[in-house]
């Protein structure tokens, strides 16, 4: 498709609060119980979907109060919130009416205006100073389609990553670079369980048109499957871990990324760094949802929670595939113990 021929259109931010007459049941109540929670409020201990250097911001204030990158000739990119209003606009066309956005940001670029260039950092106004934010994810819940899960309420969450450092903002006007995703969170922790095919992957796009149209085929393919990817998160809860071998993939964890490239290869890929290891162990002995608990079993369920809380310290650019590395290694972990690994993850496991 020609990008000359396309339409122009303008997406206008919005806080994903269209009303839609979608309803949206069970296929199988006896599998997975259905229920509409009303939303509580967390005040002060919200939990996050990432930690790591991030700060949370609003979409108002990432509309009116942060600049908008250009390019070399000065040509506009596409801000973080036009991103997100894009990709919330076509994802309540396939699943209905969304939550307002949870935005977290990094990495601030900050600058002043041209009056101000000739005072001390420490004696600018705050109208003095711009900024925007190199780094940016966010997540929304898809309203009246919320799960219980292993004694968990889960809610099917939209987001996506953008970072302007994967932008070649220095060049002339070129696609800019976006990741978005459809997955099930976790509501007591905000864990979500991104799989393969609930990620776009990285997308790069010249208009917002494009994100739409990139986005929408991905939650056109993911909702009739979304089911079905539920259950197999699910099923994680059916296979047990004993301590042993949970220390036996703690080890082989650490081990793995000292071995040589070559013989990393030889194994399934874990993007799990040393930090994330040591939460997870952490996370096993005093996790309150889903750590060791006395006269119950630890399941490959406990093990993707404990690794999906562990990597909310990465950074925003990399916390995704992180993510989706997770619940990838849950599941074959999973396969491994129940002898149909055929992957290489019982490595993990003598």
């Amino acid at each position: 498709m020609e990008k000359n021929n396309k339409p122009t259109m303008t997406i206008e931010p919005i806080e994903a609060q269209v009303v839609s007459e979608v309803t949206l049941g069970l296929d199988d109540p006896e599998i997975i119980e259905a229920e509409v929670i009303e939303e509580e409020d967390w005040g002060d201990n919200h939990p996050n979907f990432i930690e790591s250097n991030t700060q949370a911001i609003t979409l108002e204030e990432l509309t009116t109060k942060n600049v908008i990158p250009t390019f070399s000739d000065n040509t506009l990119t596409i801000s973080h919130q036009n991103f997100i209003g894009a990709v919330c606009k076509m994802a309540e066309q396939v699943f209905g009416e969304l939550t307002p956005v949870e935005i977290r940001v990094s990495h601030p670029i900050i600058g002043r205006v041209p009056s101000a260039q000739h005072k001390k950092a420490s004696e600018l106004l705050d109208e003095e100073k711009t900024v925007f934010y190199q780094r940016m994810a966010w997540v929304c819940h898809v309203k009246n389609l919320t799960r219980a899960i292993n004694g968990q309420t889960v809610h099917l969450c939209i987001g996506g990553v953008r970072s302007y450092h994967q932008d070649k903002l220095y060049n002339r006007q070129s696609p800019s670079k976006f990741v978005c995703f459809v997955s099930w969170q976790v509501r007591v922790c905000s864990n979500l369980m991104v799989q393969c095919s609930g990620t776009s992957g990285t997308i790069e796009c010249q208009t917002e048109a494009d994100i739409m149209q990139k986005s929408l085929e991905l939650f056109r393919s993911f909702d009739p499957h979304k089911e079905e990817n539920l259950r197999l998160l699910e099923n994680l809860h059916n296979t047990p871990i004993t301590e042993t071998q949970f220390c036996n993939i703690i080890g082989r964890l650490r081990l793995l990324q000292n071995l040589p490239v070559t013989e990393q290869k030889l194994h399934p890929s874990c993007t799990i760094g040393d930090q994330a290891v040591n939460a997870m162990v952490k996370n096993y002995v005093s996790d309150p949802n889903f750590g060791k608990k006395e006269g119950e079993e630890y399941t490959c369920w406990n093990l993707l929670q404990n690794s999906t809380e562990a990597i909310k310290s990465s950074y925003i650019d990399r916390w995704l595939d992180r993510n989706q590395n997770c619940t990838d290694f849950a599941i074959g972990i999973q396969k491994a113990l129940n002898g149909e690994d055929t992957e290489g993850y019982d490595w993990f496991l003598n």
